[in-house]
């Protein structure tokens, strides 16, 4: 029998985080829930599948529990807000968010996003591998292929398509992009980037709609 995901659930609604925690435990997930942001600031995310996290908290803003659990971890996490502003799905991106709901939502869809993503990780069973469609890279060895074949990437080229390939499927703003993969050093900004993305699609040929723009946000790497 598997072991069921444990899933870490920061909500300070009583009535709905309740809500969102019966219906995870119906679909056998383990459910550990927090009320509030200081409660959850210090703990090892590392020990749960998938984090469900409200922004507006008592105690320490959801922003700030993002940054910090993406200090020392990869896993999947759905941001929960009331504000309809863009600017909190944007920055819940450039963060590290995966996916973003806007309340009020039907329970039953978080529950189906949970699953979704759960049945979709990003790293593969190989310790160094992360696959994406005809993509295969090892961040061990800075390597890439494309169909098999070797991928002959720059070194900047390498770390932009790392970041979009270990999100798949998710966009990563441009902003976001230019931070973690373009040397400090490097003018222009987000103009820059985009002349890489040009050049990384040149060389995916045929296959380079696998890599999308997605408009107002930045980039996403699919499976297709």
């Amino acid at each position: 029998m598997s072991t069921p995901h444990h899933i870490l659930l920061v909500e300070d609604d009583a009535k709905l985080g309740k809500e969102i925690k019966t219906l995870l435990e119906e679909k056998e997930f383990q459910v550990t829930w927090f009320t509030s942001g200081s409660e959850a600031q210090w703990i090892d995310v590392e020990k749960f599948s998938l984090a469900i996290l409200d922004l507006m908290l008592p105690g320490a803003h959801g922003f700030d529990l993002l940054k910090t659990y993406r200090k020392t971890s990869e896993i999947p996490i759905i941001i929960l807000t009331a504000r309809q502003d863009s600017f909190d799905k944007l920055r819940g991106f450039e963060l590290g968010g995966d996916d973003y709901m806007t309340k009020p939502f039907w329970p039953e869809e978080l529950v189906v996003r949970v699953q979704a993503r759960l049945r979709r990780p990003n790293l593969s069973n190989d310790e160094h591998n992360l696959y994406a469609g005809p993509i295969t890279l090892n961040t061990e060895t800075r390597q890439v292929t494309l169909n098999q074949s070797p991928l002959d990437l720059t070194r900047v080229e390498f770390d932009i398509l790392h970041e979009l390939v270990r999100r798949k499927n998710m966009a990563v703003t441009r902003r976001q992009l230019v931070e973690r993969a373009l040397p400090e050093e490097t003018e222009g900004g987000e103009r820059t980037l985009d002349v890489h993305i040009s050049r990384i699609r040149k060389k995916l040929g045929e296959s380079s709609d696998i890599l999308a723009t997605v408009w107002g946000i930045g980039y996403k790497f699919t499976d297709a």
